[in-house]
């Protein structure tokens, strides 16, 4: 009996990327049909574990446009879509997907932000950059350089929290420290 790798997938507008995650994959067969049948296949691990993988798209695909590269970790494919829309899901059949199959939050972006690249909306007006004083001509200053972050005395919130619970089992009242002059300052 095959088992199934994991799958991640993302779309655009005009294509797909479906990454199939099996390390050392060897024995790698897959077909992509016009009609959107996706099927992949390989074996894997010590004892050459059998793979498999098959599912209709939601829709037609360009099987001459659609690539596959493998690398040692996944199997990655660019499969073009016939038509360049926005899908609704992955699968043609509805319902839950199945457990194999996950959203590339890597890969992903919405249908409403896919043409806006990054920083594009950005309006700087007239700012001068040379006046915001980011390094280079001014001292370093050696007081700050010599302070060490991992010496710092004061309790995070979990640390707080954790004992007033303490506190609160045996009974005591609990009682904040009292902050030093050089954290008031900062």
């Amino acid at each position: 009996m095959s088992r199934h790798p994991a799958v991640k997938w993302a779309q655009r507008s005009d294509k797909l990327f479906i990454t199939v995650e099996l390390p050392d994959a060897k024995n790698v067969k897959h077909k992509l049909d016009p009609e959107g049948k996706f099927s992949f296949s390989a074996t894997a691990g010590a004892d050459n574990t059998p793979y498999e993988v098959e599912f209709d798209l939601f829709d037609k695909v360009d099987v001459n446009e659609s690539k596959t590269s493998t690398t040692s970790r996944s199997i990655c494919y660019l499969v073009k879509k016939a038509e360049s829309k926005w899908w609704t899901r992955l699968l043609k059949e509805g319902g839950k997907p199945p457990v194999f199959l996950k959203v590339d939050w890597d890969k992903w972006v919405d249908e409403d932000e896919q043409d806006e690249k990054a920083g594009s909306n950005m309006d700087f007006g007239n700012l001068d950059f040379s006046n915001l004083n980011v390094g280079g001509d001014e001292e370093f200053d050696a007081d700050f350089a010599d302070t060490d972050e991992g010496d710092d005395d004061s309790d995070t919130e979990d640390e707080v929290k954790e004992e007033e619970e303490a506190a609160a089992a045996s009974g005591e009242p609990h009682t904040a420290p009292a902050s030093s002059e050089s954290e008031t300052k900062a």
